[in-house]
């Protein structure tokens, strides 16, 4: 699996059109280490040719897999959990952090990686152009934006489980995402059933007191 999972990031690009003020970033382009940790991380995990569970995020953050190419992990738990360290940068992620807390739960990462896939239905980061700077945008913030992106989204998606992923049950992060995901498998009939997941990044910023109800919930139904 782990070669087919490379040469699915090493040949990401999306070419399609845009809103105004939007922009993707293509993280294996802009920094050359990004592949090689990327490659790394799969070659660790992913060796085998295991069926998966599926868990689907919403579009990479620029501090998360935007820099490591790695879903929900950034550079420090990329390091001290996965081993494989990265000189080029450094970054601390939110969602990271509870992933990697759930994944220590399940009984850690071999254990874990060796039952589930995560990646997102756009697989590249995308950003908004604001009045301070360029900030994370999700795919489906913007109508148009969702308008523009479903059809490579589809593509994704059928590229992902492709890779020998279990599609009985599809577990997605974030209740507006899943409303998204739920068009889209109307659409293109992927999934036969969906369980919906609080998002990694609202456990950690509004249910930080509830945070080990959230571990269990996640444990209890990838392991179900």
């Amino acid at each position: 699996m782990n070669k087919t999972v490379i040469e699915f990031n090493e040949n990401l690009s999306y070419t399609g059109e845009l809103p105004e003020g939007f922009e993707v970033l293509n993280p294996y382009l802009d920094n050359p280490e990004t592949m090689e940790v990327m490659q790394k991380f799969y070659h660790k995990y992913y060796n085998d040719s295991c069926k998966r569970r599926f868990i689907i995020g919403i579009n990479p953050s620029r501090h998360g897999a935007g820099v490591t190419g790695v879903p929900f992990t950034d550079t420090k738990r990329l390091e001290s959990i996965c081993g494989i360290k990265m000189k080029s940068a450094y970054t601390h992620e939110v969602s990271s952090v509870f992933m990697y807390d759930m994944i220590e739960d399940y009984g850690g990462a071999d254990l874990f990686y060796k039952d589930i896939y995560i990646n997102s239905p756009f697989p590249l980061a995308i950003v908004r152009k604001t009045k301070n700077g360029w900030v994370n945008a999700n795919y489906y913030d913007d109508k148009l934006l969702f308008e523009a992106v479903k059809d490579f989204m589809i593509q994704s998606l059928k590229k992902h489980i492709s890779l020998n992923l279990d599609t009985s049950e599809v577990f997605v992060l974030g209740k507006k995402n899943a409303e998204f995901i739920s068009k889209l498998n109307k659409e293109a009939q992927l999934f036969d059933a969906m369980t919906v997941l609080e998002h990694p990044r609202y456990i950690q910023q509004y249910k930080t007191k509830e945070k080990q109800l959230y571990i269990d919930k996640y444990i209890l139904a990838l392991k179900k």
